[in-house]
């Protein structure tokens, strides 16, 4: 009996050590923790690096129960679905160069508008229309209906073959681009979706960018059919197409253009992840930092922003409005125009002057203009700002590497950005500075992208970063 007393003794002393020791531990270590998502992996990639004996191995699958694939993210046996859990990383480049394509072609469109070839081409013929004219007689049919246009009776009077031919090309060019871009997605979608060569969740990406760029064509043709009207010119006004779906035009092209890029650059972060798991285990723990909500919201925001900038530049293009006021900070002889002109009651369609204000707001140019000014200008301070932010001590210390380098290069980004604006308006929109700056926009979006992709954690990547460090625990040293 004696001998279990000094037995049981000993046991509570060091029972009493191991929870004060536990207790000091958790003291010190209460200030933040991440998610339990992030913690699971975390202990799943220290049993991967552990337990390589094949005699620790045979406890894994007690850790392993412990450890929940999500609900709803592609974790499962090949058995259970027929669709690959990740994507090949040669889908990642095709959406990347599709992408860049795209980029090429908002470029591309911009110098057709600038060069004023747009309605050059008066009808839409999306699958005859791919060739040029072949023949003389082919093209003196063409040359004929472009002067029934309200643009060659207005603009372009004395306007001979010979200069026709340059516009046209201009115009044919876009929209062979736009076909080639629409074949080069679509085919390979096609074959992808139906061999099943991508997950699930990608092919339902795949199907949803193929139908948006249908869209798009239908949408450049709806906007290019409303310079085609007399009834929506006021008398003697400037032939051009409607600036609203201008805008509808160019806002598709940058989602398109977004959806893409951040869809090929998910498979390239997972591609990353599984070939490290351990490393990626660690990226997203940093990731998973309160320090860096604030900042993930503040570039949710910063991109609504940059998208709304760009939107107002789609209104100054089709209003051409950057052809008044052509210098900065000021507009005339202050930094705004008189209310009178902001606020004109000649855009009003109303009796009762109802939509005076949204219709000066986006019909206006002068007011669309100085729109155009005000949110440039809270885009380069908001940009400054969370440049700013992000250099404070606790937010630094938390910042992974390459988060720090995208908010430098957006600083450099939208100060080029701003740069390239006010040279084109001081210099009266030439026409490479206005298509620089229309790219300066697009590769501005392309910062702030890259940037939020960078800080988000992916759900489906996590599943799998889970999986692949849960075979790699249970499967022996000798193997």
């Amino acid at each position: 009996m004696t001998f279990f007393q000094v037995g049981l003794r000993r046991a509570v002393a060091q029972l009493s050590r191991s929870a004060f020791v536990r207790g000091q531990c958790l003291r010190q270590h209460q200030p933040t923790f991440p998610s339990p998502k992030i913690t699971k992996l975390a202990c799943a990639a220290k049993a991967a690096r552990t337990y390589s004996s094949p005699s620790v191995a045979s406890q894994l699958p007690k850790a392993d129960a412990q450890i929940s694939v999500p609900k709803d993210e592609p974790a499962r046996s090949a058995k259970q679905s027929s669709w690959p859990e990740q994507n090949p990383k040669s889908v990642a480049y095709w959406l990347i160069g599709s992408a860049v394509s795209v980029f090429g072609i908002v470029v591309f469109g911009g110098l057709t508008r600038l060069t004023e070839s747009g309605l050059s081409i008066t009808e839409w013929r999306p699958v005859t229309g791919s060739l040029p004219p072949l023949s003389q007689a082919d093209w003196e049919s063409e040359f004929d209906k472009y002067r029934a246009s309200p643009e060659y009776k207005l603009i372009n009077p004395h306007m001979d073959l010979a200069e026709f031919k340059k516009i046209y090309f201009m115009e044919w060019t876009h929209r062979l681009w736009g076909r080639f871009i629409g074949l080069t997605f679509v085919l390979p979608t096609v074959y992808l979706v139906a061999r099943r060569r991508v997950t699930s969740r990608m092919a339902r990406t795949l199907v949803g960018i193929s139908a948006l760029i249908g869209f798009q064509g239908f949408i450049g043709w709806w906007m290019v059919k409303s310079g085609l009207k007399d009834d929506l010119f006021a008398p003697g006004s400037h032939p051009r197409v409607s600036q609203y779906r201008l805008a509808a035009h160019l806002a598709t092209a940058f989602f398109c253009y977004s959806w893409m890029l951040l869809a090929g650059l998910g498979i390239m972060r997972a591609n990353r992840a599984l070939q490290d798991p351990s490393a990626a285990v660690q990226a997203f723990q940093k990731l998973q930092s309160p320090a860096l909500k604030v900042l993930r919201g503040s570039v949710a925001a910063l991109t609504i922003l940059i998208f709304t900038t760009v939107l107002s530049g789609a209104f100054v293009a089709g209003l051409d409005a950057g052809l008044i006021y052509n210098e900065f900070p000021k507009m005339g002889t202050g930094y705004k125009p008189p209310n009178s002109e902001l606020m004109n009651k000649f855009y009003c369609r109303k009796e009762d002057g109802s939509d005076l204000w949204w219709r000066n707001m986006l019909e206006n140019p002068s007011m669309v203009q100085l729109d155009h000014r005000i949110l440039a200008m809270t885009t380069f301070t908001a940009v400054l700002a969370l440049f700013a932010y992000s250099r404070t001590g606790r937010l630094k210390a938390a910042m992974p590497k390459d988060v720090r380098k995208s908010v430098t290069g957006l600083v450099h980004l939208v100060s080029l950005q701003l740069a390239l604006g006010i040279s084109t308006l001081i210099y009266i929109v030439p026409i490479s500075l206005a298509a620089a700056h229309q790219a300066g926009a697009l590769a501005l979006l392309t910062g702030v992208l890259v940037l939020g992709q960078r800080l988000r954690v992916p759900r489906s990547t996590l599943a799998l970063v889970q999986k692949r460090l849960l075979q790699t625990a249970k499967r022996p040293s000798g193997h």
